[in-house]
């Protein structure tokens, strides 16, 4: 049996959703389960998934609640969330990650930011790593 691809329309309503509407979130995943992996091109390499939305935007309480329902944690939704040992272990294995770039070219360090009191590990020890760069 062949799966067909999402609605394109159903993944834009879903993406825009993640980054601030939870009861969305959860009725749209209700509606279509699949759509936590799905993701959006927005054009110019800028893709998104719901985890990357609410990561940017600092939704944590959707953040969490798409990884408990199967999304997959990214060092963007890691770094938002104040997971500073997966963050850790992203940058130790793969040190260039720093500079990766998220949803809309959005710094990884802003991520941290936008997770508020819960992520300023995070953003001390990514903000350490920028500084001894420019050094």
């Amino acid at each position: 049996m062949k799966n067909s691809p999402l609605d394109i329309e159903l993944v834009r309503e879903f993406i825009i959703a993640a980054h601030g509407d939870f009861e969305m979130v959860k009725k749209l995943i209700t509606k279509e389960p699949a759509l936590i992996h799905s993701v959006m091109n927005w054009g110019a390499n800028d893709w998104e998934s719901g985890i990357g939305a609410a990561a940017h935007t600092g939704s944590r309480d959707i953040a969490k609640w798409l990884l408990e329902h199967g999304a997959r944690m990214d060092i963007f939704a890691a770094a938002m969330l104040g997971e500073l040992k997966i963050v850790q272990a992203m940058i130790d294995s793969q040190p260039d990650v720093i500079h990766a770039t998220g949803p809309h070219g959005i710094p990884l360090i802003r991520h941290a930011q936008m997770g508020g009191e819960p992520a300023v590990p995070v953003y001390e020890y990514l903000e350490s790593l920028t500084m001894k760069e420019e050094v």
